[in-house]
């Protein structure tokens, strides 16, 4: 479902052309992005993902898709879209390939911003905020689930939700297999293996606890009410 590269770099560089939204300069002053729990990855910069959960592992994958959530939230949102999903003022970065070619042009960008006709509409983020964040964020990124895909499942999604609120009677592994089976079936638009849905995200914490239950029923609703 993803693009190719030579599609998304030429779609990027039009929006970049049409956006007249930034004018007055960069929209955000650079946050800081706290990257504790992350390996450090020195002072060169990388071309290439080194968070994907191939390269460092799970554990580690899955604290930057937490820490890049709150970096990209923090500096890349408003510009970009929550959850990544663009307005068509700036390019939609779900679709920039999760592999070498799409590192690069992320990391390119990152680093040194992007300024047209003499008007910053990128910051430099790249010293500002280091590359252990850059990564995080981009693994945030490219998890990012195809919101056809969610809204395909919003019905069942809130059926098990409404489960959930009545914890005593409920089956947890159950519900946890339906939502993981509903999560299997949720594709990333970056050609990542896996989509951090909020199928996936519900499922993780279900441990047959009330708490679990109600942790996921928030999950869900949350999600929910930000795909509408």
């Amino acid at each position: 479902m993803a693009v190719s590269p030579f599609r998304f770099a030429a779609w990027a560089v039009m929006a970049g052309m049409a956006s007249g939204a930034f004018a007055a300069g960069p929209p955000v002053t650079p946050q800081a992005v706290d990257t504790t729990g992350l390996p450090e990855l020195g002072d060169e910069w990388l071309i290439e993902n080194p968070y994907r959960a191939e390269t460092a592992g799970e554990d580690v994958w899955e604290r930057a898709i937490e820490i890049g959530a709150s970096g990209y939230n923090q500096n890349c949102a408003r510009c970009h879209g929550i959850e990544g999903v663009s307005g068509g003022l700036a390019p939609d970065l779900r679709f920039l390939e999760a592999e070498e070619y799409g590192d690069e042009w992320y990391a390119e960008r990152f680093v040194n911003g992007y300024t047209q006709g003499g008007v910053t509409k990128m910051p430099e983020f790249g010293d500002l905020l280091g590359q252990e964040a850059a990564w995080a964020i981009r693994t945030y990124i490219e998890t990012r689930p195809d919101d056809q895909a969610i809204a395909d499942n919003t019905d069942a999604l809130k059926a098990l939700r409404d489960q959930m609120a009545e914890a005593s009677e409920t089956d947890a592994e159950a519900v946890r297999g339906e939502l993981i089976e509903i999560a299997e079936g949720i594709e990333t638009l970056s050609g990542a293996p896996i989509a951090d849905s909020i199928a996936r995200r519900a499922a993780l914490v279900i441990d047959g606890s009330p708490e679990g239950f109600k942790e996921a029923a928030e999950t869900l609703t949350i999600g929910l009410s930000a795909a509408q």
